[in-house]
């Protein structure tokens, strides 16, 4: 590419917010031009509005200390500074949605790490790997909102990255019921052990919304489009609980599985080994090489020691073993914040920008 695509970060200061400054601030395809944020951070140095909360392991990168912070309700004022923004802002989910349409009808693209657009018929909800296709669905999102290159995508909710690759990647032998059990790091609430105290020796058997988002959005990744919009599957059913547990980084899922057509479990580890999806074919920056590793070793994968595969980017799987009411068993780990939140929306933006869907404004 010739230059740069000049992104804007929404909701800079927060822990996801701040996750994007991380994998951006010296990327092939993104430069970082705005840092917006809430009112309350407006006119600050991005040091100054981060303060002693900087949840990052490596350090505020020196090129974004001294940037101003903007306000992200002056949309006009940001779109006019970047030809695309990232989306991790702190609102109601209406006003996520409002806002997220305000930048997309600024002709500015907008990929989001929030929850708000996930069932908007029109907005594609991705994981590159497994649905690149319902990008298509953008012509009938943009006729909507009036708009040429602005648009809204997607990604789906952190946890269901550490089961639904798996699935995905057997779907040939037609999986038909998913138990899956979740145990979801401190991080996914974006806070660190400072901030919640009350989870150290501890399990909170209960994530608001969590088991419904876990048990619906994986029908939606292997959906179909039909009259412009996004038609979620209807298998397999998939039931889940989802506990918050004293890990700082790391989805671990506990997942049962059966099948119509039972496959063998050398087939499921040869279907895991070999899965490859787009961005491993176009080799895009963030892709890991190998979307799914397996450890044969009865004790992984761990959060501690297996999070940061592929720079976090990789999906972990083992304890494949079968099951006595179903087919097939095994634990699953993503990690939350790199494959499961900031990381899987700047691959979904490394592929936007090779399929020509985000370009420079100018």
């Amino acid at each position: 590419m010739d230059k740069k695509i000049k992104a804007g970060i929404l909701g800079a200061t927060g822990m996801v917010g701040q996750r994007f400054v991380s994998l951006l601030h010296d990327h092939p395809y993104f430069e970082i031009k705005v840092l917006a944020a809430s009112a309350r951070s407006e006119g600050k140095t991005y040091e100054e509005a981060v303060g002693d909360k900087w949840k990052m392991d490596s350090p505020m990168p020196e090129c974004v200390k001294g940037m101003i912070v903007k306000n992200i309700t002056d949309v006009e004022e940001v779109a006019k500074e970047v030809d695309m923004v990232f989306s991790a802002v702190n609102m109601s989910k209406e006003e996520i949605k409002a806002i997220e349409e305000e930048y997309a009808k600024t002709e500015t693209p907008v990929v989001s790490n929030n929850s708000a657009h996930r069932w908007t018929p029109d907005v594609p909800m991705v994981v590159p790997e497994i649905n690149p296709e319902h990008l298509e669905v953008l012509a009938s999102q943009k006729k909507r909102l009036g708009t040429k290159r602005g648009f809204i995508v997607v990604k789906p909710n952190c946890s269901i990255q550490s089961y639904a690759p798996m699935l995905h990647a057997l779907k040939e032998f037609e999986p038909t019921v998913v138990v899956a059990s979740t145990y979801q790091a401190i991080s996914g609430a974006g806070k660190t052990f400072k901030e919640m105290p009350e989870i150290i020796d501890n399990i909170i058997p209960y994530i608001g919304g969590e088991e419904e988002k876990s048990e619906q959005e994986p029908l939606r990744l292997w959906g179909h489009i039909e009259d412009g919009r996004i038609v979620k599957a209807e298998t397999p059913v998939i039931t889940a609980q989802c506990l918050r547990v004293p890990v700082s980084n790391g989805h671990t899922a506990s997942v049962f599985m059966s099948f119509k057509q039972k496959p063998t479990k050398e087939q499921i580890l040869d279907r895991w080994a070999n899965f490859r999806g787009l961005p491993q074919e176009l080799e895009l920056p963030s892709a890991p090489r190998q979307f799914i590793h397996y450890f044969e070793e009865d004790n992984r994968p761990q959060p501690k020691l297996d999070r940061d595969t592929e720079g976090g980017m990789a999906v972990c799987a083992g304890r494949l073993r079968e099951d006595s009411v179903y087919d097939w068993k095994f634990v699953g780990l993503s990690h939350n914040t790199l494959r499961g939140a900031a990381g899987g929306a700047v691959l979904i933006a490394e592929l936007l920008v090779k399929q020509g869907y985000i370009t420079n404004k100018d």
